[in-house]
Parts: C-alpha cells; sequence; structure tokens
C-alpha cells in the first residue's frame, strides 16, 4: 500500500523523536548483553534467566490497553515522558536489586513505562508522518534505534570489567537524557492537519480487525516479537556463552552486527517501501529472517555466529519499517488509533514473551540449534496470512 501524495518534507518533531530513541536505544544496548548473564547471577536456570526478558514483555503486554487510554485522555507527549521516566527509574532499582525476583519485579515496573513510550511514539510517528513519506520516517526513527543498538553493545563490552551492575545506571542515565530531549524540543502534542476524505476522529479496534492487512499485521507482529525481541535477546547471550568456541563476550558484539546489517539495509528499504508498496517488503523480511535464523543453533562457530546475525539484522529491516508505514496508512493522519497501535503492539510482546519461555525450555530440554529452528518455523508461518489478503486501495 503504496501513498502517492507529494511529498513533504519531514517535519521537526519526527527529529526530535529520532534523537530520543538513539538516545533510549544507545542505554538498552549496553545493558541487552549482560541482562540474561546478570539474571543467571543468581543462580538460576536457562528458562528463569529467559523470563527476565519475557516479563518486561508480559508487563507490556498486561499494561497495554491502559496505556492506550491514558494517551486517549492525556496526549502522546505527557504519557511518552511519564512512560520513559518510569523506565529509567526502573533500569537504576535493576542496578540494585539485591536477588533474582527483585530484579524480576524491577524488570516488570521497566515494561509498565516501555509500553508507554513505545505506544505514544508510535500515535506521534502515524499522526506527524507525511502520507508520502511513511516508509521513510519509519526507517529514520527505526535506523536511531539501531544506530544506539550499534554503539550501545559495544560500550556494554568495553564496560563489562566494572560488573554487571554499572550498566543499568548507565542506561537510566541515558534514557533521562532522552526525557530532557523531549522535554525541550517538543512542547506540546502537535498532531498532522486532517486529510480529506478521512473525517472519521477515531478508529475503533473492531474496525482494525475487520481489514485483512491489519490482521496479517498482528501475526507479522507476533513472529517479530518472538525472533528478534525475544529469542535473540534472551538466547543469544546465553548461546554464546555456552558454547566455547564462541564465547560470552561475541554476544554483544553479534547483538551490535545485528543492529548494524539492520541499519545499514534500512537506508534503501524505507524509500523503496514508500514507491513499491509495503507488502512485498513483509514477506521478503519475513522470509529472509526464517533462512538465517534456521541454522543459527548449529551452525556455532564464531564466524557463522557473526555472520548469521548481520543477516539476521538485513531481514528485520525489511519488517519493522513496512509494518510501521502500513499500519499509518490503516489509521489515516488524523485519527486516533490507539486501540490499533497498542493490540498491535500487545500482538508483538505476546511473540516476545512466548518465545523466550518455549524457545528457552526447547533449548533446555534439546539444545539451543531447535530452539533457533522453532523460531524459524514461527518466521515462516508469518508469510503465510500475507499471500491471502487483497491488495488494498491506493491512498
Amino acid at each position: 500500500m503504496a501513498p502517492t501524495t507529494r511529498r513533504q518534507p519531514i517535519p521537526a518533531e519526527i527529529w526530535v523523536l529520532v534523537a530520543a530513541a538513539f538516545l533510549i536505544a544507545l542505554g538498552f544496548g549496553i545493558v541487552a548483553p549482560i541482562l540474561p548473564q546478570f539474571a543467571k547471577s543468581f543462580d538460576v536456570g536457562v528458562m528463569a534467566a529467559s523470563a527476565i526478558v519475557s516479563v518486561f514483555a508480559f508487563v507490556r503486554l498486561v499494561f497495554a490497553p491502559a496505556g492506550g487510554a491514558l494517551i486517549g485522555k492525556f496526549g502522546e507527549r505527557r504519557i511518552y515522558l511519564w512512560g520513559l521516566s518510569i523506565v529509567a527509574l526502573s533500569s537504576a532499582l535493576s542496578g540494585l536489586a539485591p536477588d533474582y525476583w527483585t530484579l524480576l519485579l524491577f524488570r516488570g515496573l521497566g515494561g509498565m513505562g516501555s509500553v508507554m513510550f513505545t505506544v505514544s511514539s508510535m500515535g506521534l510517528l502515524v499522526r506527524l508522518s507525511p502520507p508520502a513519506q511513511r516508509g521513510r520516517t519509519a526507517s529514520l526513527y527505526g535506523s536511531a534505534f539501531l544506530l544506539g543498538n550499534i554503539f550501545g553493545p559495544i560500550l556494554g563490552s568495553a564496560l563489562q570489567g566494572l560488573g554487571l551492575r554499572i550498566p543499568f545506571f548507565i542506561y537510566a542515565a541515558a534514557v533521562f537524557a532522552s526525557v530532557l530531549v523531549v522535554m525541550i524540543f517538543l512542547r506540546r502534542d502537535t498532531g498532522a492537519p486532517p486529510a480529506a476524505g478521512e473525517a472519521q476522529p477515531k478508529m475503533s479496534l473492531q474496525e482494525a480487525m475487520a481489514m485483512p492487512y491489519y490482521r496479517a499485521l498482528l501475526v507479522t507482529g507476533f513472529a517479530n516479537g518472538w525472533a528478534n525481541f525475544g529469542v535473540r535477546i534472551a538466547l543469544l547471550p546465553l548461546m554464546a556463552e555456552a558454547v566455547p568456541r564462541i564465547g560470552a563476550p561475541a554476544a554483544g558484539i553479534a547483538l551490535t552486527l545485528f543492529a548494524l546489517g539492520n541499519a545499514v539495509t534500512q537506508q534503501a528499504t524505507g524509500r523503496l517501501i514508500d514507491k513499491l508498496g509495503r507488502r512485498p517488503f513483509l514477506v521478503l523480511g519475513l522470509g529472509l529472517s526464517a533462512l538465517v535464523t534456521l541454522p543459527f543453533g548449529w551452525f556455532d562457530t564464531l564466524i557463522w555466529f557473526f555472520a548469521l546475525s548481520t543477516l539476521a539484522g538485513a531481514g528485520a529491516a525489511f519488517i519493522a519499517p513496512a509494518s510501521q508505514a502500513l499500519l499509518a496508512d490503516l489509521i489515516g493522519s488524523n485519527r486516533n488509533g490507539g486501540q490499533a497501535l497498542s493490540t498491535f503492539s500487545m500482538a508483538t510482546d505476546l511473540g516476545s514473551i512466548a518465545g523466550t519461555l518455549l524457545a528457552g525450555a526447547i533449548a533446555d530440554a534439546l539444545g539451543f540449534g531447535w530452539a533457533w529452528a522453532a523460531t524459524a518455523f514461527v518466521m515462516g508461518a508469518a508469510m503465510v496470512p500475507w499471500f491471502f489478503v487483497k491488495r488494498p486501495r491506493r491512498a
């Protein structure tokens, strides 16, 4: 679905969100490689260590409907700032956690803040993005996160000598910095003016669910959450630590290469998605992701560990911006799509929860190879709905 509206300049508010996204991702990138290892330092198994990732997604899932309601009542900007503040506080408290269960509690608190700022930022992007550049805007925003994820793990690996707790405080500082950026440069909730033919002020969830493209997006969000927000974050560091030929320090490098492959590929995908449509790139991204994930757990040498991580990042570069652009197409610039956005976020979080828990259980019982193979199957299965949806009318 590719809009043909005349190209407009990207609003300054988008660049504010992009700058804040970079700071958030930089801090998270520092924490991501050591989070499962920090959990394991409390003498727990692979599944329990993976639960540190899944509890974050679980709280996001549970709190998403309330987050959408809060956005409707207080506005995107205010909820964005509240959410970031909660994430920063949660990170600082996680660094002080004396035991596994306290860490689990504080990570769950972070999930509440996370869904508040992610859904509100999605709402702002939908409202502010020029229709003819929705793919490019989504790529810019995604690239900011990816750049943070590129440099964050490098810094995290360099800081490992300081212990497993210091990165959490750095993450908190980075998120508080992003709060200041938004407070100073995004002073009010601003939205795009109503577009001709889009008079409805609000999209209900029932209306969204009636659209085959939206239902296919939910399946894609579930698979993407399973693979890239769940299994990759939870199992990749644990696999690196468990395989002597790879080693724990390689986890940060592999996550960096994933983000690098994603960022480089996204420089082209945003414009192509605007020019050629959303569906082809969603299918391509899911297929490539499945293909390179399938052998990941068995090709357990350092070279393959790095190469497949980079290619997986390239596959993911097609999924996120095309999904974001298609969501914006379906909702429209002048409509409140909070319910549709929060439900899409819930689908992603549900995939992250299922992926970390089920793949972690498979890894405990059968090994990492079968856990990654199951992940590849989920990504491949998510391609199927896209072959059965009708081509939508061009905006």
